[in-house]
């Protein structure tokens, strides 16, 4: 049976700590194409018990950061998909610092230097619940891919800065995307 709560446990942060991949989801305010993103390579973070980050790194989109210029709504997603079923969904408000923004130094410590880091979402939490998760397949986590980091570490820190110009300056529904200012 599903349970809400009004911050994360301990129990809670545990869960999110072992799961290998996580789920982020927002949406513009009116109207617009509702995001979904699927998260690994060990980027996220319990900061306490009303907050958490995680590393968000150059990709292809920029709609998460796009929609929390906008409106800073913001849930996160954790599914067990080995052992015991859960499933985990943080509710909150968020906001995508920079990495080059000095108040990202504080929470970059949380993680570790990756190649193509460009922000660190920080989410102050609203709600949290729990349901079964029953439905959920069992699936093995084999590794984590290296793709991503291997192209940012090619691109390198021009290449990116060039490649986020083109690609992340806006959203696909013409929302200010990544802040490109130093």
């Amino acid at each position: 049976m599903g349970r809400t709560f009004g911050d994360i446990s301990p129990e809670i942060a545990q869960f999110i700590a072992e799961q290998p991949m996580f789920f982020v989801a927002t949406a513009p305010s009116d109207g617009g194409h509702v995001n979904v993103s699927p998260k690994g390579l060990g980027a996220v973070t319990v900061l306490s018990p009303e907050e958490v980050a995680y590393l968000d790194l150059t990709g292809s989109g920029v709609e998460t950061i796009a929609h929390l210029r906008q409106n800073a709504r913001i849930t996160l997603m954790f599914c067990a998909f080995a052992d015991k079923p859960n499933i985990v969904r943080v509710y909150g408000h968020g906001e995508a610092i920079p990495v080059h923004d000095a108040r990202a130094a504080p929470l970059l410590s949380h993680f570790p230097s990756t190649p193509g880091a460009r922000t660190v979402v920080r989410i102050d939490v609203d709600r949290v619940s729990t349901s079964c998760g029953y439905g959920v397949p069992i699936l093995r986590h084999e590794r984590d891919r290296d793709q991503l980091i291997t192209w940012a570490e090619h691109k390198g820190p021009d290449g990116l800065t060039t490649y986020r110009s083109d690609t992340n300056a806006t959203s696909i529904d013409g929302l200010p995307g990544l802040d490109l200012s130093p």
